[in-house]
């Protein structure tokens, strides 16, 4: 009687055991999961996020093209004849009617 409550506890025991790694197991496997599909979702805005700066980047360098442009007598000259219509004295000047 004893030897059939022992192999009885044994496999109880077993079971249970077995039945935890098993829960263990699942429980690990979900969070996997989880972690690999925020992985993926940060990647996603790493990269959205990469192309963001190098567009920026475009164009802070097209705004300092730009300001060294503004600084220049070509772009004064040009914003007196478009703006103000002036032109130089021995220049001649022909408008559309």
């Amino acid at each position: 009687m004893r030897s059939k409550r022992k192999k009885r506890q044994s496999r109880t025991g077993k079971i249970c055991i077995s039945l935890m790694v098993l829960v263990l197991t699942l429980i690990l496997s979900v969070q996997i999961v989880r972690l690999y599909n925020k992985d993926q979702a940060y990647k996603a805005q790493q990269e959205e996020l990469e192309a963001q700066l190098e567009e920026e980047e475009e164009r802070a360098a097209e705004l300092e093209e730009e300001e060294a442009y503004v600084g220049t007598d070509e772009y004064v000259e040009d914003v007196a004849r478009s703006r103000l219509g002036m032109v130089y004295e021995d220049e001649i000047l022909f408008k559309e009617e």
